[in-house]
């Protein structure tokens, strides 16, 4: 992923108002994420800690959707997979929920799936993070093919956000 500007991931944003947007908390740290490693952006806001956000570069265009994530893990205790990466963890996934991008989101229609509560998906993929005992199943598949099936599954959830 090329790194972006603190302008960047505001003007991408799908789901939510350009005010709303203007006024959430955007990383401070950006010169210093694995652009390289990075298959999209995630982030939790230090100030509400149940608001997430990811942005992700679509045919050539930065995507950026807001999410709500309730405070407490999904099943803490037993293991949960995430959605995009295929990662398991005990208590580290969490369900992210978008509004849908216009009327239908005013409307109040959402779509939800299971992320790594830590928004670290392609960290995970690449070895880079430690889920834990069995937190990455063995595949024969080589890392770009894993790589490729985040990268699909994240478009599918982008694409039933902006539907």
């Amino acid at each position: 992923m090329k790194p972006l500007t603190e302008q960047e991931i505001r003007a991408a944003f799908v789901n939510c108002s350009k005010g709303e947007a203007k006024r959430l908390s955007v990383p401070r740290d950006l010169d210093e994420r694995p652009w390289a490693d990075l298959e999209y952006l995630g982030w939790r806001d230090p100030q509400a800690p149940d608001r997430t956000y990811l942005v992700a570069e679509r045919d050539g265009t930065a995507r950026a959707v807001a999410m709500r994530s309730p405070n407490h893990l999904v099943g803490q205790g037993k293991r949960n997979m995430c959605s995009l990466c295929l990662t398991t963890h005990s208590g580290g996934v969490s369900l992210m929920v978008a509004p849908k991008a216009g009327r239908a989101g005013k409307e109040g229609n959402s779509v939800g799936t299971y992320i790594c509560s830590d928004l670290a998906c392609s960290l995970y993929v690449r070895g880079k993070k430690d889920a834990g005992i069995g937190g990455r199943l063995h595949e024969t598949i080589t890392l770009d093919e894993k790589v490729q099936r985040m990268v699909e599954n994240l478009s599918a959830f982008l694409a039933r956000v902006t539907a």
